[in-house]
């Protein structure tokens, strides 16, 4: 029973870049938070916050949080800033991109910003309007998520798969390069009631992750290794009569060119480039295609190789072989951010069709080369970094370093810390928090769509990113009336929308209620009677789409790079307290992560003559990083694990995993191959 002197409370979710989208509840006091946690009645949320966000006060009252503009005052990279006023450090921004589009073109002012909020309107609305309309570079964002989407779609359509509150009916769960249990945590409660009701629970992955330790069955395949995998499973489920010949009758094109194609794949041949046994790829696939419903679960993981969008055309085709589509918890589930987004009227939000921008686009992954590029037409010039930290999260930390230290780059930075990325701004610019703002938060993990409601006003002299914009809108002398919509203008443009799923959610309702379902009948199955979003309406286990663009028309297992003499493949992941830098700059945060370390095979550290705790010098063509080494069986010989994120070295110094990663790209979707990164691990002079 709630106390007689209960604190008001504000409803609002969670807008960190993480599939479980957790609404919460916030307890205000005199204008003041002092208590955050979990909605008791949200269905996904049940009343849990991650390790993280548990203690996401801290962060929201940090003594050093920026909480108002700062100038540099030393050597870019030093981090000595000196407080300034936001109408000098706006007259300046003004005043600096002016004469840079005039001199160079407004092409060579490069807006940098990613999923730092992943809300909606915080994350990609006024901002858009605004690099369009003055004509600036602009970014493909697709460093995480559209490599998924586009191999999928290759093969169905699209990247849509199944409401992950309906694997609760499957018996059968693959969770394929996802690590569910630190990454997506309020799914496991989901998976563990179905396996109360007998589901059996598979885990494939090179790493044997929390999750794998708990699952009924781990298969440590080698990396990048998994298109292999599956067409060995392809082979023998089409050898053993296990497809559903109905279902790819009626709804798929290409079977029979698939049946010739993967009889060159037997166990056998595919064991000896997995690193699995041919007796354990035989029973995989029989227990998969014998069993409903049968549910495949990946997320990110097999994007991050440069076979990525292979990996995931080829996993598609196994729930269109076996017809699990049709079963209700059978099929595939990934992100279902795009399904939520194609109900929203996002177009209106960033309003695409009236601004449609001819701007050259640079990949966010290319940062590094793209800022020392001595051949870029314009060159970049200026870079302005709001929702994102790029000095950690993007592969070869060590260019992006020197890009930013250029004497000649002006640099903005719009956050609520000195991150790695701001110690090399010109100007830092205070940022809200979650609970500082007003915004719309699709989920890519449930199918809840939230109103995040401000519980408190902005600290300091802190501005949200829509009104960063605004007042750079109105520095740089812009007049358009759009450009200074109110964020509950915003969030109505975007619950516009005739979508039959919308259909009674409006701005009033979600202010109510926080976090309302889509409106669509429980037992959804979008591909059991076909249906795929593709040219024919068909699955397309033959792809004329993809030989067109130069690509093999059928699944096969993409350019997979081996390991060299004396190489290791490093493996990075997530960690329970960090999500990359955010929370690094909090003490008990810091304490519960530790040191930067690596975790070798005891076999592959013995060879090299390292102890348990020693110190080992981890290194490559793009840098050198030292870590403690850490023996550990979780790994592979062969493999290298290290956190991603910002832990601190043997020196005190934070470092990323990312000075060791190339801009690998991928096979197609834009993406980064951050695992095909190998190294060398020497012990540390």
């Amino acid at each position: 029973m709630p106390s007689a002197t209960a604190l008001p409370v504000v409803r609002g979710a969670c807008g960190h870049d993480c599939p479980d989208t957790c609404s919460w509840l916030v307890e205000v006091e005199d204008g003041h938070a002092k208590r955050l946690f979990g909605d008791p009645d949200h269905p996904f949320t049940r009343g849990t916050l991650c390790a993280k966000v548990n203690h996401y006060l801290e962060r929201v009252y940090h003594p050093d949080r920026v909480l108002r503009p700062l100038r540099r005052v030393g050597a870019k990279g030093s981090g000595q800033f000196e407080p300034t006023t936001w109408d000098d450090a706006l007259a300046e921004i003004a005043a600096r991109w002016t004469e840079i589009s005039a001199t160079s073109g407004p092409e060579a002012i490069l807006p940098y910003s990613s999923a730092g909020n992943q809300g909606m309107i915080q994350m990609s609305s006024l901002d858009r309007r605004l690099w369009a309309v003055l004509g600036f570079s602009q970014l493909d964002r697709n460093i995480c998520g559209e490599v998924a989407v586009a191999g999928l779609a290759a093969t169905q359509g699209s990247g849509l798969g199944i409401d992950p509150e309906e694997i609760i009916h499957s018996r059968y769960i693959v969770l394929w390069g996802t690590n569910t249990i630190v990454t997506n945590l309020h799914l496991w409660p989901v998976i563990a009631a179905a396996r109360s009701r007998g589901a059996r629970v598979v885990v494939v992955d090179p790493i044997r992750t929390r999750t794998a330790e708990q699952a009924d069955w781990h298969l440590p395949l080698r990396p990048a290794s998994d298109a292999m995998l599956i067409l060995g499973m392809m082979h023998v489920i089409i050898r053993d009569g296990l497809v559903d010949r109905d279902y790819i009758d009626r709804y798929a094109l290409g079977y029979e060119s698939l049946v010739e194609h993967v009889k060159s794949f037997p166990p056998e041949r595919v064991a000896a480039a997995t690193d699995l046994s041919a007796t354990d790829i035989e029973l995989f696939a029989r227990e998969y295609a014998t069993t409903t419903p049968a549910l495949l679960r990946p997320l990110i993981g097999i994007e991050h190789h440069r076979n990525g969008g292979m990996m995931f055309r080829t996993l598609a085709c196994l729930p269109i072989l076996t017809g699990a589509w049709r079963h209700r918890g059978g099929g595939l589930a990934r992100s279902t951010g795009a399904l939520q987004y194609s109900t929203l009227n996002h177009a209106g939000v960033v309003m695409s069709q009236e601004l449609r921008s001819h701007a050259r686009t640079l990949n966010m992954r290319d940062l590094g080369n793209d800022l020392l590029s001595s051949t870029l037409a314009p060159p970049i010039r200026s870079l302005c970094v709001y929702n994102c930290n790029p000095a950690v999260s993007v592969p070869n930390q060590p260019r992006i370093i020197a890009g930013l230290q250029r004497p000649d780059l002006f640099t903005v930075v719009h956050d609520l810390f000195i991150t790695e990325t701001a110690r090399f701004a010109d100007l830092v610019l205070p940022a809200t928090s979650q609970i500082e703002s007003l915004d719309l938060v699709p989920a890519w993990g449930h199918h809840y769509l939230s109103l995040n409601q401000p519980a408190i006003p902005p600290v300091g002299e802190s501005v949200s990113n829509t009104e960063f914009i605004r007042r750079l809108a109105k520095a740089l002398g812009r007049t358009e009336p759009w450009l200074y919509d109110s964020d509950e203008t915003l969030v109505r443009t975007a619950l516009d929308s005739r979508h039959p799923w919308l259909a009674g959610i409006t701005f009033e309702r979600l202010l109510a209620e926080g976090s309302i379902r889509l409106n669509h009948e429980r037992d959804w199955r979008p591909f059991a009677k076909g249906g795929f979003p593709t040219p024919s309406g068909k699955a397309h286990l033959w792809s004329e789409e993809l030989q067109q663009m130069g690509i093999d028309p059928l699944p096969v297992p993409g350019s997979v790079r081996q390991a060299q003499a004396g190489e290791l493949q490093l493996i990075s992941g997530k960690t329970l307290h960090y999500m990359n830098t955010s929370y690094s700059h909090i003490a008990r945060h810091r304490h519960r992560e530790g040191q930067l370390f690596i975790e070798l095979h005891p076999a592959d550290a013995a060879a090299r003559g390292i102890r348990h705790g020693n110190l080992v010098q981890v290194a490559n063509e793009q840098g050198s990083i030292v870590a403690e080494c850490r023996h550990s069986e979780r790994v592979r010989p062969g493999i290298a694990w290290m956190p991603f994120g910002s832990l601190q070295d043997a020196q005190g110094h934070s470092r990323s995993v990312n000075v060791l990663t190339p801009e690998e790209p991928t096979d197609w979707g834009g993406g980064s191959g951050f695992y095909d990164t190998f190294i060398h691990v020497t012990p540390a002079l």
